[in-house]
């Protein structure tokens, strides 16, 4: 670990960044690769790895994001809980408009269609539906490096960032999954459900690089690029994840709680003990 942190330390944040979030790709692209094993995938398995990837992103959220973003606004002298709030909110409000912009469909048993009209297949606009949830991770990874530039213990700073990109990187693997297999159920081939599957993924190293950037080109947008990325994540788990996970009977509606908890409980213990 030691030897990574040391590495990472030697590269500037834009690289560090491409590094954490090639990893978060790589992820998407190994729990996609399942499709190559499994056609189907029992409902109450998908409620649960849609589930484990909200309670990662709700733990990132403060832990990761806006705990960090209160501190760097204390710091620069500024309100904190204005400069969180605006940013946090102006996430949320990016991702809406990008909702409600980019065509797409969720992968609930209605196929309800969003965005824009378009002509675009079936599988492309269920592919954007998850390359949306992507970016907000991929922009959280990528400022949570390039805070690390600016902090006054780098070496605590990177492992930081590290716990971040490995957070999302266990949540994208069976979200890599929860891809590619119900695009095999709308009769691709393996190779090309997995080829949709891990494409959604490819949006985060580009995020993750201009979060990156901005923070370090910019020192005082910090707080706001945090708490930014903290909106836009909880943005997608209240309007997409949660609400997917619960499309099952009653009886079986726990599989996504117990997945919310677990994913959650491993953000935190990653949070804690590197952050």
């Amino acid at each position: 670990m030691f030897i990574i942190i040391d590495w990472l330390l030697s590269l500037e944040a834009w690289q560090q960044a491409l590094v954490g979030t090639g990893f978060t790709y790589f992820m998407t692209a190994l729990g996609a690769g399942l499709v190559f094993f499994f056609k189907d995938i029992k409902k109450e398995i998908l409620n649960m790895m849609l589930g484990f990837a909200a309670g990662v992103m709700i733990a990132a959220s403060f832990w990761s994001l806006l705990d960090p973003a209160i501190k760097q606004a204390e710091e620069n002298g500024s309100i904190a809980w204005l400069v969180v709030s605006f940013g946090f909110g102006l996430g949320g409000l990016f991702l809406y408009i990008a909702d409600k912009t980019l065509p797409h469909m969720h992968f609930g048993p209605n196929h309800e269609k969003e965005g824009l009209p378009s002509h675009l297949k079936r599988t492309i606009l269920l592919v954007f539906s998850i390359t949306l949830h992507n970016i907000p991770e991929g922009l959280a990874v990528g400022v949570a490096f390039g805070a690390a530039s600016s902090a006054d213990d780098p070496k605590k700073a990177v492992l930081a960032a590290i716990s971040v990109a490995l957070g999302i990187g266990i949540q994208n693997f069976p979200e890599g999954a929860a891809v590619s297999i119900p695009l095999r159920q709308e009769n691709l081939s393996r190779k090309k459900a997995f080829l949709y599957g891990q494409a959604s993924g490819i949006v985060e190293p580009i995020a993750g690089i201009i979060g990156a950037v901005l923070v370090t080109k910019v020192t005082l947008l910090l707080p706001y690029a945090l708490a930014f990325a903290a909106g836009a994540m909880i943005y997608v788990v209240v309007e997409e994840l949660i609400p997917e996970a619960q499309q099952t009977v009653t009886s079986k509606r726990h599989f996504a709680v117990f997945g919310v908890m677990l994913g959650f409980i491993i953000m935190m213990i990653l949070d804690v003990a590197l952050g």
